[in-house]
This record gives C-alpha cells, sequence and structure tokens, in this order.
C-alpha cells in the first residue's frame, strides 16, 4: 500500500518538467492520476504512458487552464472518469520576464491569467467535489520570488505571491470541510530551462544557496507528495520553501 493507494490525484500543466515529475512520484505512491496540459501531442501521450506503466490510471487532457468554461468541463470529464479528485496540484505556469518600466500590459495579463487565474479556476471547479467527499489536498506551486520578489519579474513574482495567499485563504474557508490548501515555493530547480541559462548567471545562483547546489525536480515532488498525503494531515495555509537555504 502507498501512501496515496486510492486516490486520484489532478495536476494541471503536468506532461512534462515539475509537473511530470509530481505525477511520477504520486503514481509511484499508488495514485491514479489525470493530468492536463495546453495540448497532449507526442510528448503528453509518453507522460501518459509512463504514469500508466506504474500500475496506476492515467489520462492526459488538452485544456486551457486559464479558461474558466474550460477548466470546468475537463474537471467534470475527469470526476466521470476517475470518480473522485482527492488531490489538486495547481502547477501550470509560464514566465514572461521583462522590467517593470518595459512590461506591457499583454506580459502582465498571461503570466496572471495562465499562473493564478488558472489556479482559482481549477480550486472553484473541484472544491464541490471535494467537499461531497469530505476531504482533500490543494497544492499550489508557488515560487521564492512569491515570497521575496525578484527584478524583471514583477509579473511573475506577484502571480506566485497570489497563488500563496489564494491558498492560505482557502484553507480558511475549507479547513472545516476537511479540506487543505497549502503552496510550495521552488528555489533554484535544475530544469531544462535553467540549464540554458548562462553558466555566469548560474554561479551566482549557487553562490547564494548553502547547499551549494540547484534542486531536483525529485525534490519538489516528495514535499508535495509530503502534502497531499496524510503525513501532512494537519498542515494547512502553510508555504514550503524548497530552496536550499538560499532565503533563510
Amino acid at each position: 500500500m502507498g501512501l496515496l493507494t486510492g486516490k486520484t490525484a489532478l495536476i494541471t500543466g503536468a506532461a512534462r518538467g515539475i509537473g511530470k515529475a509530481i505525477a511520477l512520484r504520486f503514481a509511484q505512491e499508488g495514485a491514479n492520476v489525470a493530468f492536463t496540459d495546453l495540448v497532449i501531442d507526442e510528448n503528453g501521450k509518453a507522460t501518459e504512458a509512463e504514469i500508466a506503466a506504474l500500475g496506476v490510471k492515467a489520462k492526459g487532457y488538452a485544456s486551457n487552464a486559464a479558461k474558466f468554461d474550460e477548466t470546468e468541463q475537463v474537471v467534470a470529464k475527469v470526476k466521470e472518469d476517475f470518480g473522485s479528485i482527492d488531490i489538486l496540484v495547481n502547477n501550470a505556469g509560464i514566465t514572461k520576464d521583462g522590467l517593470m518600466l518595459r512590461m506591457t500590459e499583454a506580459q502582465w495579463d498571461a503570466v496572471i491569467a495562465v499562473n493564478l487565474k488558472s489556479a482559482f479556476n481549477f480550486i472553484h471547479a473541484c472544491l464541490p467535489i471535494m467537499m461531497r467527499q469530505r476531504g482533500g489536498s490543494i497544492i499550489n506551486m508557488a515560487s521564492v520570488v512569491g515570497v521575496h520578489g525578484n527584478k524583471g519579474q514583477a509579473n511573475y513574482a506577484a502571480s506566485k505571491a497570489g497563488l500563496i495567499a489564494l491558498a492560505k485563504s482557502v484553507a480558511q474557508e475549507m479547513g472545516p470541510k476537511g479540506i487543505r490548501a497549502n503552496a510550495i515555493a521552488p528555489g533554484f530547480i535544475e530544469t531544462a530551462m535553467t540549464a540554458a541559462l548562462p553558466e555566469g548567471v548560474r554561479a551566482e545562483w549557487m553562490k547564494a544557496i548553502p547547499l551549494r547546489r540547484g534542486g531536483q525536480v525529485e525534490d519538489i515532488a516528495n514535499t508535495a507528495l509530503y502534502l497531499a498525503s496524510d503525513l501532512s494531515g494537519y498542515v494547512t495555509g502553510q508555504v514550503i520553501q524548497v530552496d536550499g537555504g538560499m532565503n533563510t
């Protein structure tokens, strides 16, 4: 018996990267996994097959998380296909960086819509299901820049700070219904995106991290597993920074 055996997890933006790592980790612990991405292409199908190979039910759904109506429809379909939604991970996200003086309205709106409004959309759609089940765990994927800010990322930082406040607010509203809500704030995580950074930029990051290394996607997945499982049954309304100590 795994920590999540018999539960269904819905993870947004999980065809690759951190979302995929969370999906695989949940599946290793027995969870059935539904995941969304903008399109379910060959990469998404491969992710679906990887999850299913762990002996659980897995299905990818094409959905624009920023669209309220699409979210309502996909959540209803997941409930129909899987029977329950016990865990929601709001992981969908984009960046459109730029200094505040040069940032366009389109850059601001796109990041807020995909990173923050999408979480509202999915929480809004999943809460009635979780309330009927008298329980559930909601995990918002925030960022250390949502806690401390970052120059050149006003839109991204604002969206991630919003995800933290959203989790804390939902935790207060839904606690009496047995529904928990928390946020994870990753620091410098080794992904394809960070691997493409200039070596000088990477070196500066490393100097700011007491552990002197970047995090792995598995570090985030393990934290998500803790928050999704009964191991964290008395933990709600919290933000956990997984950053190697860079902001202590």
